[in-house]
């Protein structure tokens, strides 16, 4: 080209007005040739070009010579020496990579199959999803596709629920305070690492929770104005920069409000707390207005119906004194107390402010009690049969609050095969303080049981202090006394008459109960003791006895591993002072039946006379121990209770032991939530002839 340009340029002379030394233009550097016939003229090719038959290619396998004025050598013939390692630098610090988000492996995220149709992943590695598996047992018990049949399971369901889950597992995350959240929402049938696809499409979640929000601002409102404030809100257990959790303000919200009842303020008031989310700051700001009034004590009980439940008892009541703290606990426990009286069918407590609170001196509440009365009459009646009782009517009626304020007064009578009584009682509950009950009951009765024949007349009267499944108390105690004249002999058998002998017999007693278990009724762990003291007197054929007549029980409980109780109990008890005869045949020791010894009657344990009669004795020692085991049907209602018993009665002051029965056998029992309806089942082990070769006993609770 530069060839032809030369030429262009010596054919050509320059202008007088051209500058010599411009670049000639694009029309000069085309020949007349091409503009005549451009065809032939390209393909004349380019002066000077050569054209090259050589094709062919060099062996890549030829060495490369050394090009002409390198002296330097090849790569392959370079020797070079040993490199020294470097040694580590002790005071080097590596500083962590913070990159501000969160860090995900999709490919190697852990996943959670909770059933056939649905699979969780978990593809966050940093921040660790510190809540991940309070928040997988949530979702498990909300999940609209958890519940979901494998079998039932269609496309058209699964995108449907898929959608309500997707807005479920968002709101759990804003719940533990990841408000930056994503869940990826997949649905198919072939999963990663499956070779094949399954027949059953499966919804899959990939929970991404992000970073974890904080609390911010914390305002209480005026919470700061209360006189003990500090104390307030240490009850309250939220601060800046604590992690942020709905369920936490919930509690704590709980908290505060159980601290202000507590303390002695009546109108405290919490409104519905309120956060603010500032994603660029990742903290929530928490209100919480709280208004809390002043501080009060406890006034007067006040009735709305005096004439039927005086304030002045309902104060007897109440588990509290006028002058003391108010305690919101205690307000609702005197509700409870008056409707378990059972003479009410509705009851509110309501605090009215008498004196208002002035500088650091509290106000004073009244207690309003507004009540309607119940229906207080009753009558009721039970009959039934009994291998050991025969047939037995029974038939009652009473007043509830014949004599207020809660005094009762009780007819009651029995008609059956081997019992009739007639009797009258009087009894006022909550005497003198709360659950002190008085009783006296008057009865007269005719007995003929497998030990003795009585006739008897008796007065007793009680004053005691119950235990009640509202108030389980650690202690309880009763003391009475006791006047019972008593025409007895033992039992007529084979048209042998026995000869009769009366008895006149008085006492005083006392009963004290120590009982730190969980239950009266269904006890799983803890212990009961019990100890009974009778000093007594009888006169009978002309000469006059004393005894003490004593007997304590224990029983202990434990729960052994989940869903299994083992119980135990032993009892001990004698008679004191008087020989046999001079004890009436009804209060002495007998053994046997559904609370003693279980596989023999009632009764039927002990000494017998010539006839095979149980004659009673002075001394008498029980052991029982039982697993109750839960089964798990009907929702574990049904527990299934193995038991081994053992028994002997002496008629010596001390046990000899000489005649120990044993019964074993199983029960069950079935949860009825206010108790367990037990059905046992014994066989004793070491019978007399006469003993039955099994016995059942049904009741309600267990067997101690």
């Amino acid at each position: 080209m530069l060839l032809c340009v030369a030429a262009l340029a010596v054919g050509s002379a320059p202008l007088a007005a051209q500058d010599s030394e411009a670049p000639p233009a694009l029309e000069d550097l085309i020949p007349d040739s091409a503009v005549e016939n451009p065809e032939d003229w390209a393909g004349q090719g380019t002066e000077g070009e050569e054209a090259s038959d050589n094709n062919d290619a060099p062996d890549p396998d030829t060495p490369i010579e050394l090009p002409e004025g390198i002296d330097m050598p090849w790569p392959s013939d370079i020797e070079i020496d040993d490199v020294e390692p470097l040694q580590a630098e002790e005071k080097i610090e590596f500083a962590d990579l913070d990159l501000g988000r969160a860090q995900l492996d999709l490919e190697e995220a852990e996943t959670v199959r909770l059933n056939g149709n649905l699979v969780l992943g978990f593809p966050q590695t940093e921040p660790p999803f510190s809540e991940r598996g309070d928040f997988l047992l949530r979702y498990e018990a909300l999940s609209t596709i958890e519940n979901l049949q494998d079998e039932d399971a269609s496309i058209a369901q699964l995108v449907a629920r898929a959608r309500e889950d997707e807005e479920l597992l968002g709101n759990l995350l804003r719940v533990y305070g990841y408000y930056d959240g994503q869940v990826i929402r997949s649905i198919g049938a072939l999963q990663p690492g499956d070779e094949a696809a399954s027949e059953t499409p499966t919804v899959r979640f990939d929970v991404i929770p992000g970073n974890r929000y904080r609390f911010g601002a914390i305002d209480l409102g005026n919470l700061d104005q209360a006189p003990d404030y500090e104390d307030l809100r240490a009850s309250f257990g939220i601060t800046s920069g604590d992690f942020l959790q709905s369920d936490t303000i919930v509690h704590q919200q709980f908290a505060l409000d159980r601290r202000l009842g507590e303390t002695g303020y009546a109108f405290a008031e919490i409104n519905e707390p309120s956060l603010l989310i500032d994603h660029e700051r990742e903290e929530g700001d928490l209100t919480l207005e709280v208004e809390p009034g002043g501080k009060y004590v406890f006034g007067e009980v006040v009735s709305s119906d005096p004439k039927f439940l005086s304030g002045k008892h309902l104060g007897t009541i109440a588990r509290f004194e006028p002058g003391e703290t108010y305690q919101r606990s205690l307000s609702m426990d005197l509700r409870r107390a008056v409707t378990a009286t059972g003479l009410v069918s509705s009851v509110s407590v309501t605090p009215r402010e008498v004196t208002p609170p002035q500088g650091n001196q509290p106000g004073v509440v009244d207690m309003d009690v507004e009540l309607e009365r119940a229906k207080l009459r009753t009558i009721s009646g039970a009959i039934g049969y009994g291998s050991e009782e025969g047939i037995r009517v029974q038939a009652s009626w009473e007043h509830r609050n014949l004599f207020p304020p809660e005094g009762l007064l009780r007819v009651r009578g029995i008609i059956g095969t081997r019992e009739q009584l007639a009797g009258v009682t009087f009894r006022r509950n909550n005497f003198g303080g709360r659950d002190q009950v008085l009783t006296i009951d008057a009865y007269a009765s005719a007995q003929d049981t497998v030990a003795y024949d009585a006739n008897t007349v008796a007065v007793t009267g009680s004053y005691e202090r119950l235990s009640t499944l509202l108030f389980q108390k650690p202690l309880s105690w009763s003391v009475g006394a006791l006047v019972l004249a008593s025409d007895e002999r033992n039992r007529v058998i084979g048209g042998v008459p026995r000869p009769r002998q009366t008895y006149l017999v008085g006492a005083v007693f006392g009963r004290a109960t120590i009982d730190t278990t969980d239950s009266l009724l269904d006890p799983t762990q803890g212990f009961r003791v019990t100890g009974f003291l009778a000093p007594s007197t009888a006169r009978t054929a002309g000469d006059q006895f004393y005894y003490l007549p004593n007997q304590v029980d224990a029983s202990y409980y434990q729960s052994v591993s989940s869903g299994v109780i083992a119980a135990g109990r032993v009892r001990y008890s004698s008679i004191i002072g008087a020989p046999l005869f001079a004890i009436a045949p009804s209060r002495r020791l007998y053994a046997g039946g559904g609370a003693s010894v279980r596989g023999y009657g009632y009764q039927a344990i002990g000494p017998k006379n010539d006839f095979g009669e149980p004659t009673g004795g002075r001394s008498l020692v029980e052991a029982s121990v039982e697993a109750r085991i839960e089964t798990g049907f009907f929702d574990g209602a049904v527990s299934v209770v193995p038991f081994f018993d053992l028994g002997a009665v002496s008629i010596e002051e001390t046990p000899d032991f000489r005649f120990v029965k044993y019964g074993a056998g199983v029960g069950l029992r079935y949860d009825t939530g206010f108790g367990p309806i037990r059905v046992d089942v014994g066989v004793p082990l070491n019978p007399d002839p006469d003993d039955a070769p099994v016995g059942v006993y049904v009741s309600l609770g267990q067997a101690f």
